[in-house]
């Protein structure tokens, strides 16, 4: 074999290796993929993580020189599990209903018996929900003694719209079962045909349209108490439309923005992604800082030159930990960045046990979380500038993306108010996920107002504690007899202040609520 086709068979076999090389970098890359996607699909939602399996993960770490993190130093105490105490197994507050059972042969003669006493055996018990006619009956009347002049009649209490059959409570029914327990409008269709009144869907959907609308400037007042401190929380979550003539759906967002100091929240539909629905929800002027992930409309909407040095954007280190978890089974570097991120939320959680104040947070932050982000930092872009980690790599993605975020994730150290974290605002998305389970898509681009207006009134109810059938049939009841200066008196917020400790009456098809707990707004 001459030594011109030897050349060209090593050089075949260096290409075939290299192929080779590239083919087991993709397929292990491709399986890391594989691996995370099952995780979320199949695997526990949960991303807790105790000292142990920190300790499983460093025992795969190969020795290093000089190591830049410790993992088991500063190790996190395991908790010791709570102590559930059980309470009675039918609440105190119910009314009681009696019924007494006596034997037969005392119902044949009871003449011949004395009773001695008595067992009682207590059951709960339910009532169906049932419809009513209600007839409101204005009775005309005249003077005696000057009949000839005109009668006096009570006026006929305003309403949302005229010749509207609904009365407040079964609006404040329908909307609860609609937006807070996810029924879709066919079943509830379908429960109201099953108590004896046929109340088609089309007319179910009118209803919501006309009390979104009327409600309009509730939530618009809302929205302005929600931002008027300047620092707001901000993520949106996708929501199927259907697309009239295209025979499928489109997806749309809900953008929520959350409050975490007062536990306010408003939920804004847009049939789009881009920073162009920011501008609609963050009204121009207004100044400070959104906490959200690293989607690229937030960046883009904080560097519009018509708001340049106004808005400053705190990353979300709940998003970061979560890349760094996805890895944790491909490589031990995870582990030491997980158990790094771990002592800041265990200071974050020593903050909020002592209720501290911004001033409070953002000494000890300097004080105690500040050396440690350093130290991350610099671990960090070492691994990155010696390419240990392949950039398309379940880790190189994970250091990449907390790398680009660095300055945002590091804004909560000298701003005591903003948290570590967007995880109040997923809180507040995740009753509307699991309604999408059930209801899968909304009607169309124009009735997502209508969900994201609801979602706004029965998610501020159910931060602060408040029933929100009783709210809405209060809301539905006196909202028309206000005007547009007192309509901010009707916001859950400032209903619940003035209801804290006083009763009110049970839902329905739900629990009694013997007054609105508003929860600490520290």
């Amino acid at each position: 074999m001459d030594a011109e086709r030897v050349t060209v068979l090593e050089q075949e076999l260096r290409r075939k290796d290299e192929e080779l090389q590239a083919a087991r970098l993709e397929n292990k890359l491709l399986r890391q993929k594989l691996d995370a996607l099952s995780r979320r699909l199949f695997d526990k939602s949960s991303e807790r993580l105790h000292p142990d399996q920190l300790e499983l993960l460093w025992d795969g770490l190969t020795e290093l020189d000089q190591p830049p993190l410790q993992l088991k130093q500063d190790q996190p105490k395991a908790k010791a599990p709570r102590v559930r105490h059980s309470g009675p197994r039918i609440p105190e507050h119910l009314p009681v209903k009696e019924v007494i059972i006596d034997p037969e042969e005392v119902k044949a003669c009871p003449q011949e018996w004395v009773c001695i006493g008595e067992e009682v055996t207590e059951q709960l018990d339910y009532m169906p929900a049932s419809f009513s006619r209600l007839r409101l009956i204005r009775r005309k009347y005249v003077k005696r003694a000057a009949r000839h002049l005109p009668p006096v009649i009570a006026p006929l209490s305003p309403t949302l719209q005229e010749r509207c059959l609904a009365a407040p409570s079964l609006l404040a029914h329908a909307f609860v079962s609609r937006y807070r327990d996810h029924l879709p409008w066919y079943r509830l269709e379908n429960i109201y045909t099953g108590l004896g009144v046929e109340i088609s869907r089309q007319t179910l959907c009118n209803w919501s349209a006309m009390a979104a609308d009327a409600v309009r400037l509730v939530y618009q007042e809302i929205l302005k108490d929600v931002l008027k401190d300047g620092y707001a929380q901000i993520d949106e979550t996708p929501v199927e439309y259907l697309c009239p003539g295209n025979g499928k759906t489109k997806t749309g967002y809900l953008w929520v923005v959350n409050n975490p100091q007062s536990k306010q929240v408003v939920f804004a539909w847009y049939p789009s992604r881009a920073a162009a629905c920011l501008d609609n929800i963050v009204p121009m002027g207004w100044c400070g800082i959104i906490q959200c992930d690293g989607y690229g409309a937030y960046r883009s909407f904080s560097q519009n030159p018509q708001r340049k040095q106004q808005i400053q954007l705190a990353g979300c280190w709940a998003h970061a930990r979560r890349k760094f978890y996805e890895a944790k089974d491909h490589t031990p570097d995870a582990a030491i960045a997980l158990a790094q991120i771990q002592k800041l939320y265990l200071i974050e959680e020593e903050l909020r046990e002592a209720r501290a104040s911004p001033e409070q947070c953002a000494a000890k932050r300097q004080q105690q979380s500040r050396p440690i982000l350093e130290e991350l930092h610099r671990w960090l872009v070492k691994l990155q500038r010696d390419h240990t980690h392949r950039p398309q790599s379940s880790m190189g993605l994970a250091i990449s993306y907390a790398l680009n975020q660095w300055p945002a994730l590091s804004v909560f150290l000298h701003e005591g108010r903003v948290r570590m974290d967007n995880n109040a605002i997923e809180n507040a998305i995740r009753p509307s996920a699991v309604g999408k389970k059930n209801w899968l898509f909304v009607g169309g681009a124009h009735t997502g107002d209508r969900a994201a207006t609801f979602y706004t009134l029965m998610g501020n109810c159910r931060s602060l504690g408040v029933d929100a059938y009783v709210y809405l049939k209060d809301l539905f009841s006196t909202l028309p007899t206000l005007t547009n200066h007192q309509v901010k008196t009707l916001t859950p917020m400032a209903w619940a202040k003035r209801h804290v400790g006083c009763s009110q009456e049970a839902h329905p098809n739900g629990p009694n609520v013997a007054g609105a707990q508003l929860l600490e707004t520290s």
